[in-house]
């Protein structure tokens, strides 16, 4: 496989991953197998790349203050702990009916999503006391919409326990947890569509870091295979970052309910066939 073809491969995903949040790792690692590639050095590409993904699109996102690094590093911690978890879990538990599971949870992330899929901006009345104690709460600048958009977060305990569950899935399956990480942003703690995808590009960079090292040690990064990946991601996430808020925060809803549709659909047949 020549160099030339893995960067524009690599490309589409980054732009996907840095506007939906995604991390374009559930886009590119089915390609890269149906390419060829043993799924074995496609995942540890794609996690390598991920942190290409999240730094071209972090700086760009943080500059336009799209990013909430306090919501970030809040719950970070809840994802973390659940990666660590699910990684000790997976010698005694089975993956067959994790796959089931983790699909069944973004069906109906789909389905609440798909309910939303009209709504411009989340209303939140009024916080609970400890998201208000938090300062759960942010602006940003809307291109599309020309103006300033002030948000507040709820739920903030909540999404603490869904982002556990996001990392359990990330540290089971060895998937990464972006559908599950935007899934919570927006539907429990009630974060507008933009800031919600450049959030979990920032949290999604810091995590697969960690992964990445692992990888290093045993063997499964080779440079010459990673390095054409890493540099389409990284092209593909600063056009991401560029466009995200160019778009109305429906578009981006519904480029990401397009990519959940095809996570479950992936998710559930790894169930039938592992």
């Amino acid at each position: 496989m020549d160099i030339l073809t893995l960067i524009l491969v690599s490309i589409p995903s980054g732009i996907l991953g840095a506007i939906a949040g995604l991390g374009g790792g559930v886009i590119l690692v089915p390609v890269l197998v149906m390419m060829g590639v043993p799924i074995k050095y496609a995942i540890t590409s794609s996690m390598v790349a991920v942190i290409a993904t999240s730094s071209g699109s972090a700086a760009a996102y943080v500059r336009r203050k799209l990013t909430n690094i306090r919501v970030a590093m809040f719950l970070e911690v809840f994802t973390i702990t659940g990666a660590i978890i699910g990684a000790i879990l997976t010698v005694y538990i089975p993956p067959k009916p994790l796959y089931f599971i983790f699909g069944l949870f973004l069906t109906a992330s789909l389905i609440s999503m798909r309910k939303r899929i009209s709504e411009e901006l989340p209303i939140v009345e009024k916080q609970d006391r400890i998201s208000s104690w938090l300062r759960l709460e942010g602006d940003y600048f809307d291109e599309n919409l020309g103006m300033i958009v002030r948000y507040k977060l709820t739920n903030a305990l909540l999404g603490g326990v869904g982002m556990v569950f996001a990392g359990l899935a990330g540290g089971m399956l060895g998937i990464g947890a972006g559908v599950f990480k935007v899934s919570v942003f927006e539907l429990i703690l009630k974060m507008p569509s933009k800031p919600s995808s450049s959030t979990s590009n920032f949290i999604i960079g810091m995590t697969a870091l960690a992964g990445a090292s692992v990888y290093l040690f045993s063997g499964l990064i080779q440079a010459y295979f990673v390095a054409p990946i890493v540099t389409g991601m990284l092209i593909g996430s600063m056009i991401g970052a560029r466009i995200l808020n160019k778009l109305s925060n429906r578009t981006v809803r519904i480029i990401f309910i397009m990519i959940l549709l095809y996570a479950v659909i992936q998710m559930l047949y790894r169930g039938v066939t592992v």
